[in-house]
């Protein structure tokens, strides 16, 4: 982020909210409001994943928008950013996905430190702090949380956590980035931490315009170190549909 108001202490630079997309599950609060305004107990899912943020000494925030931009632009603008200090990476032209979003957002990042990224529309409990020591002991250039929970589509990982490909289980698709035999299925969390890195190999891999984290890690698995950090156990809800909101709110109050 460029500012060093707010270091943190875990090592951080600064983290991303991916806060852009259409909420199509979510209709129909997304036909008038940004799916990052719908709101558990009382708070909306930008300003607790914010605050989650904050609990392990993250201040320095990039939210990326599209859909109602201007609805979370207020909402940042009216809670002074709910302590934290916020920039907005504006994808109101174009929506660019979780990877386009995150290159495009490039010039916001502090250059040389790692960071965190997360999606707007989950919410965890997952400890940052034991994320980010899995990290360091492996020396990846990409960790993300995982669990064992039940899904359509899973990363494929081999005994040591190393992603080695992806599985849609509905359509047998599979995409093997490592040929291993007996590759374990875990759901992906969207809590990642990334190497600074990670820029310059996508630029230097011709990724460009609208794609998916998803693709990036498939595609670099095999060249570069890239772990899973399981954290069965803890608290996970997607907040995709409008009926996960109950579920949300037994979980966070």
């Amino acid at each position: 982020m460029k500012t060093n108001d707010h270091n943190s202490p875990l090592g951080v630079g600064g983290a991303m909210i991916f806060s852009a997309g259409l909420g199509t599950r979510f209709k129909p609060w997304t036909d008038k409001h940004p799916k990052a305004l719908a709101v558990v107990n009382g708070k909306s899912l930008l300003q607790r994943n914010i605050e989650y943020l904050q609990q392990h000494g993250i201040k320095d925030i990039i939210v990326n928008v599209h859909h109602f931009a201007e609805q979370i632009e207020e909402a940042i603008v009216e809670n002074d950013g709910w302590g934290s200090n916020i920039l907005v990476s504006d994808e109101r032209e174009e929506l660019l996905d979780t990877g386009g979003g995150l290159l495009k957002a490039k010039e916001l990042f502090n250059p040389g430190e790692r960071f965190i990224t997360c999606n707007v529309d989950i919410l965890t409990n997952l400890d940052i702090s034991k994320l980010l020591a899995f990290h360091e002991l492996h020396h990846p250039l990409i960790s993300f949380a995982v669990t064992d929970r039940k899904t359509s589509r899973y990363l494929l990982f081999d005994d040591n956590n190393r992603l080695s490909g992806w599985r849609n289980t509905k359509t047998g698709e599979e995409k093997i980035s490592i040929q291993k035999e007996n590759l374990i299925e875990k759901a992906y969390s969207c809590v990642v931490i990334f190497e600074y890195d990670i820029f310059k190999i996508m630029e230097e891999k011709n990724f460009t315009g609208k794609f998916s984290l998803i693709d990036v890690y498939l595609q670099l698995a095999a060249d570069y170190l890239i772990m899973g950090y399981d954290h069965t156990g803890d608290h996970l809800v997607d907040v995709g549909r409008p009926e996960s909101v109950a579920v949300a709110e037994s979980f966070f109050p």
